[in-house]
């Protein structure tokens, strides 16, 4: 695993990370691969720092993040969010998932009080076996709502959506977590 600033990756590597994420998120469907065309490798908010995972094919894992102000039912809050998951899907099944603690120290260093993230309802027997290496705690029936990742004139410039929130307590307990039942991004999702 390599954690990489957003400003330390070069042309090569976002060329290398953007066909890691056509690989990965196509086979979930043809718009989900859309957005990572040419060397783009990120699909709405683009991370400040990554971790990267590497085999001798390549690009085997990928984990985002990105530093940012959330509001639950309008409370404030810093979070780490994180986001960008995938695994190459040779490796899938295989556990690789559970080294994405390696990211651990480094949400200790950022001194963020919690990492905070939302996946697909499906993924929730992934995110809970994830979650049996550390604290992290899975959330339902709480809305979420984002800015689209560019401004159209044929949509809202907002989404609300039902996902699975994960929560990781970083620099304070879970007890230290608003309750609420809507979550404001205050931005695309990463």
């Amino acid at each position: 695993w390599k954690v990489r600033w957003e400003n330390e990756l070069e042309l090569a590597d976002h060329v290398e990370l953007a066909e890691f994420f056509r690989k990965t998120y196509g086979p979930t469907g043809v718009f989900n691969a859309k957005p990572f065309s040419g060397s783009q490798s990120w699909a709405g908010a683009r991370p400040e720092l990554r971790a990267i995972g590497y085999d001798s094919s390549g690009v085997a894992a990928h984990m985002g993040l990105l530093r940012r102000f959330i509001k639950v039912d309008g409370v404030d809050l810093l979070v780490a969010e994180l986001g960008l998951y995938g695994v190459r899907p040779d490796l899938e099944g295989l556990g690789i998932s559970h080294s994405i603690h390696a990211l651990s120290p480094t949400l200790q260093e950022l001194q963020v009080p919690f990492a905070f993230g939302t996946v697909r309802p499906e993924l929730r027997k992934h995110v809970e076996r994830f979650g049996r290496r550390g604290p992290v705690t899975v959330l339902s029936g709480i809305s979420v709502r984002s800015t689209l990742p560019h401004a159209r004139v044929d949509l809202p410039p907002t989404r609300v959506e039902d996902p699975l929130v994960i929560v990781l307590p970083v620099g304070r307990s879970m007890s230290d977590w608003p309750t609420g039942a809507i979550i404001d991004r205050n931005g695309p999702e990463l």
